[in-house]
């Protein structure tokens, strides 16, 4: 594989997987390191036998596992997981991590907040010492349609910063809708020392169904890198 950033983000989701997965109900993530994740894990399956029950966070994640032949399932009847294996905008030194630029972070954290392990790769454009060092995108904030306009002003008059609705590409006019039906704030934040105090405080706002800010969930992390290693983060 000869683009540096594919194989980084191979390299980080082979390591993943062959680390933690065993037997039993396995979160999906969503994104472009995930796809990767699930190629190894298929594999696994493959050629060890591996008995595993595949949640998937987003419509990409089911039809994902889908397509490599996994075991489908869902959190109704797999509410425990061993461990959910997702990708991330970015992520400080402490694992704190921005989610959602594909507008998956609702179900992204339930998963992760229902697994025993939650598990992060990534490749090295994603590591950082402090959020906002390298996503310039802001931090993403599902809302209800109808109070979009509210949570924006509430935001901007509690947090500071600003905030954009996610606007869709060039195939569809008018908002990104995600897969609950909701839009997507971005609000670009100013000067934040407390993330936990702003996870909790956007979360408060009536309108807000949830945050791309996961704070304190996160115990491991694989960084793939431009060399060709995989660099590892704990807290």
């Amino acid at each position: 594989m000869n683009d540096p950033v594919e194989n980084a983000k191979r390299l980080a989701a082979f390591k993943a997987v062959d680390n933690h997965v065993v037997d039993g109900v396995i979160g999906i993530g969503s994104g472009s390191t995930v796809v990767y994740a699930v190629e190894r894990l298929a594999q696994r399956v493959k050629d060890e036998g591996l008995e595993v029950i595949c949640v998937p966070s987003s419509f990409q994640a089911k039809q994902l596992i889908i397509q490599h032949g996994l075991k489908l399932g869902d959190l109704e009847m797999n509410p425990n997981l061993k461990v959910t294996i997702d990708g991330a905008d970015e992520s400080d030194h402490m694992l704190t991590l921005i989610k959602g630029g594909g507008g998956c972070l609702t179900q992204e954290k339930i998963l992760a907040s229902c697994a025993e392990e939650f598990v992060v790769i990534a490749d090295y454009r994603k590591a950082s010492t402090h959020l906002g060092e390298q996503w310039s995108k802001g931090i993403p904030i599902e809302v209800i349609p109808s109070a979009y306009r509210v949570v924006y002003h509430k935001i901007e008059k509690m947090l500071g910063g600003k905030s954009d609705l996610r606007m869709s590409g060039n195939s569809k006019a008018g908002p990104v809708v995600t897969d609950n039906g909701n839009f997507i704030l971005d609000w670009n934040f100013e000067g934040v020392k407390d993330w936990k105090e702003v996870e909790t405080t956007l979360n408060m706002i009536p309108g807000v169904v949830e945050n791309g800010l996961f704070v304190g969930m996160a115990r491991k992390a694989y960084f793939g890198m431009s060399d060709g290693t995989v660099m590892e983060r704990n807290v």
